[in-house]
């Protein structure tokens, strides 16, 4: 199956695509290779799930939040490059986890994308590298951000 197919039998739905916050590109192409820019997690209306993980957000809702950046993240591939099936593979995902320096399930939290990933592209494909780190802080108060790296067909 196509990772269009897989994305239509999941049944979820995309957000919008945001526009950049600052000066840069959501999505840049260089030959065979897709970079995108960090995302957070945009729900369908547009509107930002806002909070930290530990405290306004449990890992659940954290790891929902991830998998929101990952539809986050599908929304831009597809309005930049018209479709899902243009990338081939999942290169890199690097996972930032707004949470206390206490909390050590970052990797949890950004299995919400990393598991997306892999239904869209398959295990073999969708999934890459990977680092998942806590920060202090992300912009406009969201749990997730999340940057990719993509090979293109």
């Amino acid at each position: 199956m196509t990772a269009e197919e897989n994305f239509a039998k999941l049944g979820l739905v995309l957000p919008p695509a945001p526009k950049p916050l600052g000066v840069y590109k959501p999505l840049l192409v260089d030959g065979r290779l897709v970079y995108l820019s960090g995302h957070g997690p945009v729900n369908a209306d547009g509107t930002l799930i806002l909070g930290r993980v530990g405290k306004e957000l449990d890992e659940e809702a954290g790891k929902l939040a991830a998998r929101q950046v990952g539809l986050t993240l599908l929304s831009t591939i597809r309005t930049q490059l018209g479709s899902l099936d243009r990338i081939k593979r999942v290169i890199k995902v690097l996972g930032m986890v707004s949470c206390d320096a206490d909390f050590e399930k970052h990797p949890y939290i950004i299995n919400g994308c990393s598991e997306l990933f892999a239904a869209v592209w398959g295990v073999d494909n969708g999934i890459g590298v990977r680092s998942a780190v806590g920060m202090g802080s992300l912009p406009g108060g969201i749990p997730v951000e999340i940057e990719a790296l993509f090979e293109l067909h």
